[in-house]
């Protein structure tokens, strides 16, 4: 991205949907990176808002600086501890809606194609049989439209740019995406990415009751 320019929103500077002693879970807009950048003009981050609020909050999942969404981060190590463990077990769900290019004609299915990074055109990935990490991806269509598809995602692995390889992959990227997306899905959002994080259930850290946290996309 030669010509990226960082210009992170700043309203709301932070949009917290939870907190209590442990977590706190926020909706990150689109175009703000989720953890600090190596150079100094990409410092801004919901993470280093977040310590600026509460000290000692750790970082427990990110999101890709173009996709807006639920993000939870914890506010003690224990809690970090837990939610990793989570993550590494998969039994946090996560849900994700998306309009993508073209009409998908069946209502849903799973993509299960590797991927690994694209270490010639970073930070984009490709799909790659011999070297790839399994990813899997579960979809549903949501609504038809004229020339757009909206659809909900649910990941069942965390890979990097995972959902939108994979919808690449089915022939329908998601619109707005600078890396994977034709002329055309570009210039149908050419101001952001269309996909958000609507939903997180998660087990809590202290109570170990499933709870759940819903946002609605903006672009609906």
């Amino acid at each position: 991205m030669p010509n990226f320019v960082y210009n992170p929103p700043m309203h709301p500077y932070l949009d917290i949907i939870h907190q209590d002693e442990d977590i706190v879970v926020l909706n990150k807009p689109s175009g703000l990176l989720s953890v600090p950048g190596r150079d100094t003009w990409h410092k801004d981050s919901l993470a280093l808002r977040i310590l600026r609020v509460w000290p000692n909050a750790c970082v427990v999942h990110r999101l890709d600086m173009a996709t807006s969404g639920i993000i939870v981060l914890a506010l003690r190590k224990s809690a970090q501890s837990h939610m990793g463990r989570q993550f590494q077990q998969k039994i946090i769900d996560k849900t994700y809606f998306a309009r993508v290019e073209g009409i998908i004609e069946q209502d849903a299915g799973l993509i299960d194609l590797p991927l690994r990074c694209d270490w010639e055109n970073r930070p984009r990935q490709m799909v790659d049989f011999e070297q790839g990490k399994s990813s899997q991806t579960e979809w549903q269509v949501v609504k038809r439209e004229s020339n757009t598809t909206l659809v909900k995602l649910t990941p069942l692995t965390g890979r990097t740019h995972q959902l939108r390889v994979h919808m690449q992959q089915l022939g329908h990227p998601i619109v707005g995406d600078e890396f994977y997306a034709t002329e055309f899905g570009k210039q149908i959002s050419p101001q952001r990415l269309a996909l958000h994080a609507a939903s997180i259930t998660l087990t809590h850290p202290t109570t170990e009751l499933r709870v759940s946290f819903e946002c609605p996309p903006p672009f609906l």
